[in-house]
């Protein structure tokens, strides 16, 4: 982002999200004016090793509350079974990839998960 033309990437139409993990990196998103800002990890992730922890649904709603209008994204461990108490902490859209990509049935899987989030 320290050499990105963020107006030139809006201007083309494209969306800027942005990943944050503590408070520095969310002031930072913020003065980029993203379309909308991730949070993570909010439950431990197995896909990738990260410096930090699992945030938990008390920060989800934190960053809602630090954020207002711009949409939440909560990512990192996500399942079909955690998503609502994600949504239900504030996030507008919870994001994942194990859950379906090592599931025996990926297939029914995302059926799962359309359901959980309409």
């Amino acid at each position: 982002l320290d050499t990105a033309d963020v107006a030139k990437i809006k201007a083309a139409g494209m969306k800027l999200g942005l990943s944050t993990h503590d408070i520095e990196e969310l002031d930072r998103a913020l003065a980029f004016e993203p379309d909308y800002a991730a949070l993570g990890p909010v439950y431990p992730t197995i896909l990738k090793k990260m410096k930090w922890h699992q945030q938990g649904l008390p920060r989800v709603s934190e960053w809602k509350t630090r954020i207002g209008d711009i949409p939440l994204v909560g990512i990192g461990g996500m399942s079909v079974e955690r998503a609502a108490g994600v949504l239900e902490a504030g996030a507008d859209i919870v994001s994942v990839v194990t859950d379906i990509t090592l599931n025996p049935d990926p297939e029914t899987r995302v059926r799962q998960w359309i359901e959980a989030t309409r």
